[in-house]
């Protein structure tokens, strides 16, 4: 088996290149797309034409936009230990980060893997402050941004009304974002996107494009505040829901709860053994050509003898022969006194086990609410403006998020979303878990958090601790489904492998210099740690994943790292030679497993001895 380089990159559009040569050989030479053989591959599918109109959303820097979501990351994600609880078991995550660079770095260990999406975007009022992406350099912008390496740079940039680019700047933040964001959603996944009125029709028209407009299922409207301003002649009271599915054919919401109120209307006034029922109306509106003239009868009574025909202009829905069979069964009441009008008994044993889900939201928490919930846990209004309240949260985690999957926040902000997780965890005694990702913002106020970052992860040590108090002083603790009440701390930074910089001049010695630097693929004064989770990315394994030092690996320090959604496991030594008892434990790993160490720690016997073991990949 031959020896692999480990690519220090994931590329999407290289896996796309892979999956097109699966299905058109033919079409890729030398990893390019030969795109005369391409098209006539296509055939009649391929729209051609100078003057091609295609209905859709153009703006300035679309094309660049696209691109950004191309470019590969330069960065990696590193564990910061002791920021988080539980960490060492916990399946929850938060990253410190710009969220467009760790979405590259998901790509691969979370493609496919995520069943909801949930963002609550920064609004384009031209007051608030958006990003702006660097398209030559974007992980270096970000690293200046952050103060992560010695030139100064503004962290965001403002966007006002009067701007040539003001919805322009807004699509070019969040169109290369939604785009990788589909990428690891699950086939039966969905997104949630909280938008005002700013940019709701824009939005639209760019997840119609990233999704498929066959895949829209709702623009939801919230009610976000009790009443309207005073000082507006129109008061905006709501906000929007855009929800849309990765595949509408494969989507699987789940109807809402029943509530104690919506149970209370089925009563059994006859005793039925069938349970209790309401009454339903069993004629059909003519309105939008539902009369039909021969479900227009008169029903019978059969305990007093009364006719009853539909109400004018009306039918029955069923005909008389359904009716009868209906009235044998005794589905059909007449009333509490028995000479009512004809209704269907339905049952509640027989009604779909849940409520339809609404367009409209109007009977839950409020901003008010949420702000509410910010003082309540950290004693002041003034730590963050703007959240969103756990109660509307939670009712997309109740639609959307089977108990034991997974959501994915990257534009978290205070980290309602996690709240909301670990509060419906505790209820339902569920296991979901969550993905935070927020830039580090600064707060800009008196309080003693200074980034957005910083209040998101206290949030959620305080709802944890929150918590773990009530579940002291209850008794039937034990009885329960033990809750994951942890979550790690990742944070964005430059990558610990070296990537090959093509010169561009002609000197030879500085050529020859690099050269020389490159025979060591790591960074200086680089961390195990760090660089063991960066290979578990680049290797598609998730963050979550166990990682253990392996035992009988006696010679050399070898790790191991294994997950439920992967079958094989991935051993790693960052060691500067391998002995020759390692080499011999390697070879007995299982052929499907994969061992990454450094090149240089390999003499030319012993890649000679490892080349008919398991996957070996060399830094």
């Amino acid at each position: 088996m031959v020896i692999e380089k480990l690519k220090p990159t994931f590329s999407l559009e290289k896996d796309l290149v892979e999956k097109l040569k699966q299905l058109v050989p033919e079409v890729v030479a030398d990893g390019k797309i030969n795109w005369e053989i391409l098209k006539e591959a296509l055939g009649e599918h391929l729209e051609e034409g100078a003057e091609i109109e295609n209905f859709g959303l153009n703006w300035a820097g679309k094309r660049q936009a696209r691109r950004l979501a191309s470019i590969p990351s330069k960065g990696t994600l590193v564990p910061v230990i002791g920021e988080g609880i539980y960490e060492e078991n916990t399946k929850n995550i938060f990253i410190e980060g710009d969220n467009l660079e760790v979405l590259k770095l998901l790509q691969k260990s979370y493609a496919n893997r995520v069943k909801l999406l949930y963002i609550d975007p920064p609004y384009n009022t031209g007051k608030d402050f958006i990003y702006k992406d660097d398209y030559n350099e974007p992980l270096g912008d970000y690293l200046r941004k952050t103060g992560q390496v010695d030139e100064e740079g503004n962290l965001l940039t403002s966007n006002p009304k009067s701007s040539g680019r003001f919805h322009s700047n807004w699509l070019n933040e969040i169109y290369p974002r939604l785009r990788l964001a589909r990428n690891i959603l699950r086939d039966d996944g969905v997104i949630f996107i909280s938008i005002d009125d700013n940019e709701v029709h824009h939005l639209r028209f760019i997840l119609n494009e990233i999704f498929g407009e066959e895949n829209f299922l709702a623009s939801i409207i919230w009610k976000k505040r009790g009443g309207p301003p005073n000082d507006r002649t129109i008061g905006n009271i709501h906000e929007y829901l855009l929800v849309y599915a990765k595949d509408f054919s494969e989507v699987d919401l789940s109807l809402l709860p029943r509530t104690e109120d919506s149970i209370s209307r089925y009563q059994n006034p006859d005793n039925d053994p069938r349970g209790v029922w309401v009454a339903g109306d069993i004629s059909a509106n003519a309105k939008g050509g539902r009369y039909v003239s021969s479900l227009d009868y008169e029903i019978v009574n059969p305990n007093t003898g009364e006719k009853h025909l539909p109400p004018e202009g009306a039918c029955w829905r069923f005909n008389n022969q359904k009716i009868q069979e209906l009235i044998r069964d005794n589905r059909i009441t007449f009333g509490s006194d028995g000479r009512g009008r004809p209704k269907l008994k339905r049952f509640l044993s027989e009604v779909r086990d849940g409520l339809t889900i609404p367009s409209i939201w109007d009977n839950l928490a409020t901003n008010t609410t949420a702000r509410s919930e910010i003082r309540q846990l950290f004693g002041s209004n003034s730590v963050f403006e703007t959240p969103k309240p756990v109660d509307l949260i939670s009712q997309i985690l109740k639609i959307a998020l089977k108990p034991d999957e997974l959501i994915v926040d990257f534009y978290s902000g205070s980290s309602s979303t996690a709240h909301a997780v670990l509060k419906l965890n505790q209820t339902d005694s569920g296991n979901r878990r969550f993905i935070m990702v927020q830039l580090p913002e600064p707060t800009n106020n008196n309080n003693k958090y200074s980034t957005i970052t910083e209040i998101g992860k206290e949030r959620i040590r305080r709802v944890i601790k929150q918590i773990k108090d009530e579940q002291q002083n209850q008794l039937e603790l034990n009885e329960k489904k033990k809750q994951d009440l942890g979550f790690k701390v990742f944070k964005l930074a430059k990558s610990n492998i070296k990537i090959w910089e093509d010169h561009k001049n002609t000197d030879l010695q500085a050529f020859q210099s690099s050269l020389f630097d490159f025979e060591n693929p790591l960074v200086e004064e680089w961390n195990e740690a760090d660089i063991v989770t960066e290979i578990q990315l680049l290797e598609g394994f998730p963050l979550h994943s166990k990682i253990e030092q392996v035992s009988n690996f006696s010679e050399n320090r070898v790790y191991q790292i294994s997950s439920e959604y992967i079958g094989h496991k991935l051993f790693i030594c960052l060691e500067e030679k391998l002995k020759p008892e390692t080499i011999v434990q390697v070879n007995s790993l299982a052929s499907e497993d994969v061992f990454i160490c450094l090149d240089n720690s390999l003499t030319d016997e012993a890649k000679l001895q490892l080349a008919d073991g398991c996957n070996i990949k060399t830094i």
